[in-house]
């Protein structure tokens, strides 16, 4: 017999807080498989092009120094 989704909500009302949050760590899981291998790739994608764009001289990187500066000062520190 198939359960409403009334009956599963008040099922998992039920069960201990960490089983639940596995629960729902897995439908995320299922319903959002492929999203980060899609994320992977986008990310790839990205850094070679940068890494292209800096080795042919179309932009230059942002020495560490002023990066963690710039962090420091955005954060308050």
């Amino acid at each position: 017999m198939t359960m409403t989704l009334d009956q599963i909500v008040e099922e998992a009302r039920q069960l201990p807080q960490d089983v639940v949050a596995e629960l729902v760590d897995r439908i995320l899981e299922t319903q959002h498989s492929g999203t980060e291998h899609n994320l992977e790739s986008a990310w790839r994608t990205d850094i070679r092009r940068r890494i292209d764009e800096i080795k042919s001289g179309k932009t230059s990187g942002i020495p560490v120094e002023e990066t963690l500066s710039r962090a420091r000062t955005a954060a308050g520190l």
